[in-house]
């Protein structure tokens, strides 16, 4: 069968990175994930609103730890997080009497408008998904979820983001911005 053939994969792990890829990835992530972290609890917790939300972490991955990918660059990283949570809000408003087809909506979409957007970034299934099962206070934002703590949330980690990974001389951050 073909598509067993295709599961055996062939091609070649790729090389582990150096220490210093090591540190830089760690420094950045430990950088974006605590600036959006502390303006969360420090200001925006106090007024009932949210800015660290969990695809975050993977965005942290991606821009920090993965800084050529094509899906860690600026308009991937922004233009995915705010299409889905668009995507997310809109399904949870529709058929939020249907979690799980706002769910499956919310994700399914997400990918579709980020591939037709060419902003892929995986982490924008979660924001969409999180708009859908993020809970009442979730539910509450609408769409100011986009802008906080979607948008805003980004912003600060691209922030963190094109400081900490042009300090290295090994590094070079955006590779594209359009």
């Amino acid at each position: 069968m073909k598509i067993l053939e295709k599961m055996r994969g062939g091609g070649q792990s790729p090389p582990r990175v150096g220490m210093t890829e090591v540190f830089w990835s760690w420094l950045g992530s430990f950088l974006g994930v605590a600036a959006v972290a502390l303006i969360h609890y420090r200001l925006l917790d106090q007024q009932g609103l949210l800015l660290i939300i969990g695809s975050f972490g993977a965005s942290a991955v991606l821009i920090y730890g993965a800084v050529r990918s094509p899906l860690a660059q600026p308009r991937n990283l922004i233009g995915g997080h705010i299409l889905s949570a668009c995507v997310g809000v809109t399904a949870q408003q529709l058929f939020g009497g249907e979690p799980w087809l706002a769910a499956a909506l919310a994700v399914s979409l997400s990918i579709a408008v980020m591939h037709l957007t060419s902003s892929l970034h995986p982490p924008g299934g979660a924001t969409a998904l999180i708009a859908v099962i993020g809970g009442e206070g979730v539910h509450q934002l609408g769409y100011l979820y986009v802008l906080v703590p979607v948008a805003l949330g980004a912003a600060v980690m691209l922030l963190v983001a094109l400081v900490v990974n042009n300090i290295a001389k090994s590094r070079k951050y955006p590779e594209f911005w359009v």
